[in-house]
């Protein structure tokens, strides 16, 4: 029975990726966010990312990869991921409240020509939305990572990469593969281009 059930998840993650493969708003998305992320960090601005819960580990996830390395060996890029620092987020949401731990750090690292990478399955987390608002007031491009529609959030993007879902797992798993794909292609525009 569990293989059977293993199976059909498989397949509904496979229907997913196939509709991602033939979005081509989700393609051209894609390469909009390569060439913003790419442009940022060649001028020495920085990407910062947040999410919640899984997205905030997708956030130090992302900044990892491009801190460290994703397939090159290359230098270290201005990443941060803003749900890393326990000691912040809980200053700020005793002080100010949960729904400003990232705007504030946004108005703290953000400045134009950067770019926030913001990550909410729903597109409504108010923390998230809360971020790009300050993100735009300071001049940076907001790419949204979100699923269908991409909630109260698509609107405050200036690129938005919605995952055609609305199921959390699905979302985030689409959600991994446009990471993976975006810290590639920046990579190689950095390296190669």
């Amino acid at each position: 029975m569990s293989g059977t059930a293993l199976s059909a998840y498989l397949a509904r993650s496979a229907d997913l990726l196939s509709a991602m493969a033939g979005d081509d708003a989700l393609a051209a998305g894609m390469t909009a966010a390569t060439e913003a992320v790419a442009t940022a960090l060649a001028a020495g601005r920085a990407l910062l990312v947040c999410g919640n819960g899984g997205s905030a580990s997708d956030a130090e996830h992302i900044a990892g990869e491009l801190v460290g390395r994703f397939l090159k060996e290359r230098r270290a890029y201005n990443v941060v991921a803003l749900s890393a620092n326990p000691a912040v987020l809980t200053a700020l949401g005793n002080d100010y409240g949960f729904d400003s731990v990232y705007a504030r750090q946004v108005e703290a690292h953000g400045a134009p020509g950067g770019v926030l990478l913001a990550i909410s399955t729903s597109g409504n987390s108010a923390n998230i939305v809360a971020a790009a608002e300050k993100a735009r007031a300071v001049g940076m491009t907001v790419v949204g990572l979100t699923g269908a529609g991409g909630g109260a959030l698509a609107p405050l993007c200036d690129i938005l990469l919605a995952v055609p879902a609305r199921e959390t797992p699905l979302v985030q798993q689409g959600h991994l593969c446009l990471y993976h794909h975006l810290c590639g292609m920046v990579e190689t525009r950095l390296c190669d281009g």
